[in-house]
C-alpha cells in the first residue's frame, strides 16, 4: 500500500485527510540516523522545518515521489536532488499570509501606542499615562515595500484603520494599485511621505539592506517602522542609530539578520517591539498549512497537478523531451527582459517562432514569467503558480506566434516594454541557451551569469575604453558582442563577465565618454 511517512506535527485533518486514501506513520521528530534507515520504505514524506531532507536522505529514499513542507519555506529541503531524483517537492506558501498581515498589523498598532511598553511599566508598578502617549493611525501614511498578497491584506486592513496607503512595488501596475486603492511611488518617494512603513518584500541581494542609513535620512522625523518579512531588508545597525537619535520615533521587528537573535543593540532600545518571528505563529496558520500541505501530498501520489510544487512538475514525458530543453532559456530570457527594464513592469508579452509555434508553450511561458518575478516575489514562483503570481501583481501575460524565423529554427521572444525585447534560442547539441537580439540589435552570445548591457556611440575607441574600465575595477569579460543597426550611430554592446560587477564599475562605465546606458542583471540566481 501507499505509505506517508509524517516526522512533525501537522494538523490532525490533514493526516485524516491522507488516512482515508494511504497508510500513515506519523513518527515525530525521529533521529536522523533513525529516518535514514526507515525512508526507503515510504512514497511520500512531510515535515515541518526542522527535519533535514538532505541529498544524502534522499539517496536511501529509493520510493519516494513526494516530499511537503507544511509551511513557506523549503530551505531545510534539498530541492536540486530531490528534483534529479525525480521527486516532487510542495510546500503550503500561502498558509501565513493572513497571519504575517495581522502581526504586521499588531506591531503597527504597538508602536504607535507604546502598549508593550507600559505594559512593562505597570506590572513592574509604575502609572506613567503621560510617558507612553502615542499617536493615531488615522489619517497617517502608510508606506508599504513590497506589494505582493502579504502587503495586500496589509494595505487592506490599514485602509480599514483610516491609514492613506502610498505602496512602492516596481511589478505592481499603477492599475492594480488604482482597484485596490493605494497611491504608489518609488521607494524614496514613499519614505519621504510616511508616517509609518513596513516590509514585505522578499531576501535577494538586490533588496538586501533595502533600508539603510541613507534612506532612513530620507525618512520623516518621527516616522516608525515595521519589519515582520526579512531580517536583512533592513540595516539593523542603522536603525538603532536612527532610533537612538530620535530621527526614527520607533520601530517593531519580528525578524532579525540572524536567528536565534538574543543579544545586539536593538533590543536594548526603550522604543523597539520585538517579537522571535511569530509571523506565522498562529493556530490557524499552522493547521492551515497542515492541510494543505496533506493536499499537495495526496495529489502528487494520485498522479494529478500538484499546485503548490516549487520544482518541476508532473509533465508528460513527450511534451517534457520537447520543451525541456528551452527551459533555462525562457527563465533566463525573463530574467534579462525585466532586469533591462529598469522600472515597473505592467506586462509580458511572449512570442514563439519556428517549431515551438506548433506546439502548446504554456509551461514554456511560465518558465518566463518565473525569471521574471521570482527575485521580485514575497512568496514562491514556480511553474504552476506563475501566472497567478503575474495576476496578483496587475501584470498581463500575453502568447503569440509566428512563422519560422529566417536564422534559427526555433526562437523565443519577450518584451516587457516598448524597448526591452530579448530573443534567444538554444544552440548545439547541449542546448546552450543564446542571446541572439536585444531591442533590435541583432547579436549572438551564451547567456552567462553575469550580463551587462550597453548602448554607445558607433564610434572608434569605445570597445577600448569599455575594457580598460573592467581591467582597471579587477572584472574579467568572458565574452563580448557588439551590434550596430546603422554605421556611425549607436551601437548595442553585450558582455558576459566573471563575476557580479559592483555599482561603483557601473558608475566608472557610464562617465565614459560616448556610453549612453549600462544595465547589469545578474542571471546566476535564476533557476525553475
Amino acid at each position: 500500500m501507499t505509505s506517508v511517512l509524517v516526522t512533525e506535527e501537522i494538523a490532525a485533518a490533514g493526516v485524516d485527510l491522507l488516512r482515508g486514501e494511504f497508510q500513515v506513520d506519523v513518527e515525530l521528530n525521529p533521529p536522523p540516523a533513525e529516518l535514514a534507515e526507515r525512508i526507503g520504505a515510504y512514497d511520500a514524506l512531510i515535515v515541518r522545518s526542522a527535519t533535514s531532507v538532505s541529498a544524502g536522505l534522499l539517496e536511501r529514499a529509493g520510493r519516494l515521489k513526494v516530499i511537503g513542507r507544511a509551511g513557506t519555506g523549503v530551505d531545510n529541503v534539498d530541492v536540486a536532488a530531490a528534483t534529479r531524483r525525480g521527486i516532487i517537492v510542495a510546500n503550503a506558501p500561502g498558509s501565513n499570509m493572513v497571519a504575517a498581515a495581522e502581526h504586521t498589523l499588531g506591531l503597527l498598532l504597538a508602536i504607535a501606542r507604546n502598549i508593550p511598553q507600559a505594559h512593562a511599566a505597570l506590572i513592574e508598578g509604575r502609572w506613567e499615562r503621560k510617558r507612553f502617549g502615542g499617536v493615531e493611525l488615522a489619517d497617517k501614511v502608510l508606506g508599504v515595500v513590497g506589494f505582493g498578497r502579504i502587503g495586500q491584506l496589509v494595505a487592506a486592513r490599514a485602509k480599514a484603520f483610516g491609514m492613506r496607503v502610498c505602496v512602492s512595488d516596481p511589478f505592481v501596475s499603477a492599475d492594480r494599485c488604482r482597484e485596490l486603492g493605494v497611491t504608489s511611488a518609488s521607494l524614496e518617494n514613499l519614505l519621504l511621505q510616511a508616517d509609518f512603513v513596513t516590509l514585505h518584500a522578499p531576501l535577494t541581494p538586490e533588496t538586501r539592506h533595502l533600508i539603510n542609513a541613507e534612506r532612513i535620512a530620507l525618512m520623516k522625523r518621527g516616522a516608525r517602522i515595521v519589519n515582520a518579512a526579512r531580517g536583512g531588508l533592513v540595516d539593523i545597525d542603522a536603525l538603532a542609530d536612527a532610533l537612538r537619535s530620535g530621527h526614527v520615533a520607533g520601530a517593531a521587528v519580528d525578524v532579525f539578520p540572524s536567528e536565534p537573535y538574543t543579544s545586539g543593540a536593538i533590543l536594548e532600545l526603550p522604543n523597539v517591539v520585538v517579537t522571535p518571528h511569530l509571523g506565522a505563529s498562529t493556530q490557524e496558520a499552522q493547521d492551515r498549512a497542515g492541510l494543505i500541505v496533506a493536499e499537495q501530498v495526496a495529489a502528487a501520489l494520485r498522479g494529478t497537478i500538484v499546485t503548490n510544487a516549487v520544482n518541476i512538475p508532473q509533465v508528460r514525458p513527450e511534451d517534457l523531451e520537447l520543451l525541456g530543453p528551452y527551459m533555462p532559456v525562457a527563465t533566463q530570457l525573463g530574467r534579462l527582459a525585466v532586469g533591462l527594464n529598469q522600472g515597473g513592469v505592467d506586462g509580458i508579452e511572449v512570442t514563439y517562432d519556428g517549431g515551438l509555434a506548433e506546439h502548446d508553450t504554456r509551461l514554456l511561458t511560465s518558465a518566463v514569467i518565473i525569471g521574471a518575478l521570482a527575485a521580485h516575489s514575497d512568496e514562491p514562483v514556480n511553474l504552476v503558480n506563475a501566472r497567478a503570481v503575474a495576476e496578483a501583481r496587475g501584470i498581463t501575460v500575453t502568447e503569440g506566434r509566428s512563422g519560422a524565423p529566417a536564422d534559427y529554427t526555433t526562437l523565443i521572444r519577450v518584451s516587457t516594454g516598448e524597448r526591452q525585447t530579448v530573443s534567444g534560442t538554444t544552440i548545439g547539441r547541449e542546448n546552450r541557451p543564446w542571446l541572439v537580439e536585444v531591442e533590435g540589435y541583432q547579436l549572438e552570445i551564451e547567456l552567462a551569469g553575469h550580463m551587462v548591457v550597453m548602448l554607445n556611440d558607433d564610434r572608434p575607441g569605445i570597445i577600448g575604453r569599455v575594457g580598460t574600465a573592467f581591467g582597471e575595477d579587477g572584472v574579467n569579460i568572458a565574452n563580448m558582442r557588439v551590434s550596430r543597426n546603422y554605421h556611425g550611430d549607436q551601437a548595442m554592446m553585450v558582455l558576459a563577465l566573471d563575476v557580479t560587477p559592483e555599482p561603483s564599475v557601473i558608475e566608472h562605465l557610464c562617465a565614459l565618454d560616448g556610453v549612453h546606458e549600462v544595465r547589469s542583471v545578474d542571471l546566476d540566481s535564476v533557476g525553475i
